[in-house]
């Protein structure tokens, strides 16, 4: 990847970034996926409170991308609001209820940091939390 490429990378993930914590998303998490597939080199995992917050944080970020140049190929889950995806290319955003995101753990699927947790320990986002 050119210098070029990473910056215009890096700008898009700041950028979702920034409009998920506009929106108050909790626990985001960003992983380096561009050893692991050719598809894209960066996703975005978030909670949301709720499903009406869950759509709102995957629409600020389709709209933010879109606002900011970049292409936003499509979007997935706004209509169940449990798990919304934003699909940006070299970027994918995951917006998730914090049950959904416990249940599923792609952070771990796709190689993100080892938990800081013990078995028997509830993750930091655990949806008990709420």
């Amino acid at each position: 990847m050119s210098e070029q490429e990473w910056q215009a990378l890096q700008k898009m993930v700041d950028t979702a970034v920034n409009a998920l914590e506009d929106v108050k998303a909790k626990d985001i998490t960003v992983l380096d996926t561009s050893d692991k597939t050719p598809l894209f080199a960066r996703m975005i995992v978030a909670s949301g409170d709720s499903t009406r917050q869950v759509k709102a944080l995957a629409n600020n970020v389709a709209v933010d991308l879109k606002e900011a140049g970049f292409a936003v190929q499509g979007s997935e889950g706004q209509d169940s609001g449990e798990w919304a995806l934003v699909d940006a290319g070299d970027l994918v955003v995951h917006v998730m209820l914090p049950a959904v995101r416990d249940f599923y753990n792609i952070e771990a699927l796709w190689g993100g940091e080892k938990p800081s947790f013990h078995a028997g320990e509830q993750k930091p986002w655990h949806a008990a939390d709420n």
